[in-house]
């Protein structure tokens, strides 16, 4: 299983817009961060979680021509505003795309882009073929890949990682249960937001996101959803043994 960082950043993206800060006039590529989102590829089957914002760009920078299933986290703008661009995909490899995700998640992709999902909707063109499906806690298999949902709080909602056979993906998380970090012992790999340096209401801070790392006891960590605060180089070099920043582009072979 291989595991590609298409974006990394918050959802403001870095550089962020108005913004002349040391991090966003950085000339680092690493220090650029397009809307976190990471396709799994697994014998040939590639699963998309979240179709950020910046979605065609990501695709066309990493030369993705194919996506099979689409796992989401939860439907604020920054995962599912790229929603559209599957479009593409459908037409030129003449699929229908699964997309999954929790009961409340589905509601409001429904709700946000009714000409999609809506027959009745009117229509001026191409539309996305997708068909959405519900999760709960049960697993099930993509591509060759056991993929258990896992409840996370972000903020005062429920939204959903993923355990993706010895991997998990978590992002938006300000508070992981108990019941789900029991889910979570002997990971090979953690991949978990970390804001910033400063406490959020609704992301994990810098802190807090290297205090679940230590309860968790990953083999290894991976830090995304980051905001400007962050240069990759001098953080990166701070950060305890096992643990590191994502960087668009971040390949993991698992």
């Amino acid at each position: 299983m291989k595991l590609l960082f298409l974006g990394t950043g918050t959802s403001t993206g870095v550089p962020s817009l108005c913004c002349d800060c040391e991090i966003c006039l950085s000339a680092d590529t690493k220090n650029h961060r397009l809307r976190a989102s990471v396709l799994i590829q697994n014998e040939g089957c590639h699963t998309l979680i979240d179709t950020s914002t910046d979605l065609r760009q990501q695709c066309l920078r990493y030369k993705i021509k194919e996506i099979h299933n689409v796992l989401y986290t939860h439907s604020h703008a920054d995962h599912v505003h790229g929603i559209d661009e599957l479009r593409s995909f459908n037409f030129f490899n003449k699929t229908t795309i699964p997309c999954f995700g929790r009961k409340e998640t589905l509601a409001a992709l429904k709700k946000n882009f009714g000409y999609i999902f809506n027959p009745e909707a009117p229509t001026g063109g191409g539309i996305p073929k997708l068909t959405l499906n519900e999760i709960g806690n049960e697993t099930f298999q993509l591509g060759g890949v056991t993929v258990t949902p896992l409840h996370i709080i972000h903020g005062k909602m429920g939204i959903s990682g993923y355990k993706l056979d010895k991997m998990a993906y978590i992002t938006d998380a300000s508070k992981i249960p108990d019941a789900t970090k029991e889910q979570l012992v002997d990971l090979d790999l953690l991949v978990l937001n970390a804001l910033g340096y400063k406490s959020h209401p609704t992301h994990f801070c810098l802190e807090e996101a290297l205090a679940e790392v230590e309860k968790i006891k990953p083999k290894r960590a991976i830090l995304t959803h980051i905001n400007h605060a962050f240069d990759h180089d001098r953080v990166n070099g701070d950060l305890p043994d096992g643990v590191e920043l994502a960087y668009d582009g971040m390949t993991v072979n698992l």
